[in-house]
């Protein structure tokens, strides 16, 4: 009883001591993960989102995610014997292959942290093993159980306390669904429950599916992703960032035979784009439609520089969907259209393809944050339109799912 009472204390300590930090606030729980949020001592502000695990060797693993978005790994055990503040260089090996040094600093006598670079974070993600070398010691193993949802939950973490500061924190290891804030879906009315549908695109080689947030915002049950003409399949919701209208599912990767790639290059005003997407599923085709049009500014509501203002014609479904260059490379997600009839009342003229999409540059660090690998590429040959459409046919899904309309709220 006495030794399980100290390895709780230790563990406490070991994730409070990031940032000489005080919590947790909340509770994270994620397979043998469990940890909060944290603030810091001298001026109680927050200061991170962490969680801790310990292994049979005798050493707790600790991973973190700051304000900054900088992830942290940390290792403690009441066996080290260290200097705080002293650099100490960690060599770590993945599944017996990919390999990295890093530079850790004692934050306490038993205690070393690390900042983790995006790609390093990206290869722990998706991980089942991790080897550690600290110069001459011994090397210790890791089992890496659960560790790519726990990344996301620590991201869900963080965007939740630093939107509503740490009196919001609570059970982070379920993401918090909010009202839906876009026209675009097709969903049933208030209190009922019925069909939901959008649009999703693949991002990842590991099957990962990038939509908006009020896409799968009130799913009650399973949500489901289908290539055109394929069988439906279960996905899991990773993450969602409902601030900025994104989530991020996951379905069987070998279901998926390409993913879409981001343009690493501006996006200019005046530039052809191609959308793609569901719309009025079940109602219209089956397949899935395409539109063309051009961006018309590089802002969207507001000056709200998240969004691109686009020509091309939208319907509810096509929400989540892909907004493509002329090479066929992703330059946004499709994310709403202007509500005409409201727009009008104010005017009294009726707007004409005023439609928004959401910029690359929220996407990548929205999947920066929940540590997905992606791959950006140069503007390539210009395509025709169809051979476009062909491309996209293998990475873009139809998302559906049975849900219950929330109430409306004056964001909507």
């Amino acid at each position: 009883m006495c030794r399980a009472f100290f390895l709780v204390i230790l563990l406490q300590f070991a994730i409070a001591s990031i940032a000489e930090a005080k919590g947790p606030y909340g509770n994270i729980h994620v397979g043998q993960w469990k940890g909060g949020a944290f603030t810091d001592d001298n001026t109680g502000a927050f200061s991170h989102c962490g969680a801790t695990s310990i292994y049979g060797n005798g050493v707790i693993l600790v991973v973190g995610l700051n304000s900054q978005n900088s992830w942290l790994l940390g290792f403690a055990s009441p066996s080290f014997r260290l200097t705080k503040g002293d650099t100490i260089p960690v060599d770590v090996t993945f599944d017996g292959q990919s390999q990295a040094r890093l530079f850790a600093t004692a934050s306490s006598d038993i205690m070393a942290i690390a900042i983790l670079p995006p790609n390093v974070a990206r290869t722990f993600q998706k991980s089942s093993l991790m080897v550690v070398t600290a110069g001459n010691s011994n090397a210790l193993q890791f089992n890496l159980t659960s560790t790519a949802p726990l990344l996301a939950v620590l991201a869900n973490c963080v965007a939740t306390v630093k939107a509503g500061g740490i009196n919001s924190a609570g059970e982070f290891s379920v993401p918090k669904n909010v009202a839906a804030k876009s026209d675009a879906p097709n969903n049933p009315k208030s209190g009922k429950t019925g069909s939901q549908t959008g649009t999703g695109f693949v991002i990842s080689a590991g099957g990962h599916i990038i939509t908006n947030h009020h896409v799968i915002d009130g799913c009650v049950g399973d949500i489901k992703g289908n290539l055109t003409g394929e069988a439906a399949a279960k996905l899991r919701l990773v993450n969602s960032d409902s601030a900025n209208d994104l989530a991020l599912l996951q379905g069987p990767a070998e279901s998926f035979k390409t993913f879409a790639k981001i343009r690493d290059r501006a996006i200019h005003s005046g530039d052809s784009v191609v959308a793609i997407g569901f719309p009025y599923h079940g109602l219209l085709s089956s397949d899935f439609t395409v539109t063309t049009g051009i961006v018309s500014s590089l802002s969207g509501m507001l000056n709200d520089t998240r969004h691109l203002q686009i020509s091309a014609a939208i319907q509810p479904g096509n929400s989540g969907g892909p907004l493509l260059d002329t090479s066929g490379e992703i330059v946004g997600m499709v994310a709403a259209k202007l509500d005409a009839l409201r727009v009008a009342r104010y005017t009294g003229t009726i707007p004409e393809n005023i439609n928004f999409a959401i910029k690359t540059g929220a996407i990548r660090d929205f999947l920066d944050n929940s540590v997905v690998p992606y791959e950006t590429v140069a503007p390539g040959t210009e395509l025709k339109t169809a051979d476009i459409a062909a491309n996209a046919r293998a990475y873009t899904l139809l998302i559906s799912c049975t849900a219950t309309e929330q109430t409306e709220t004056a964001g909507r």
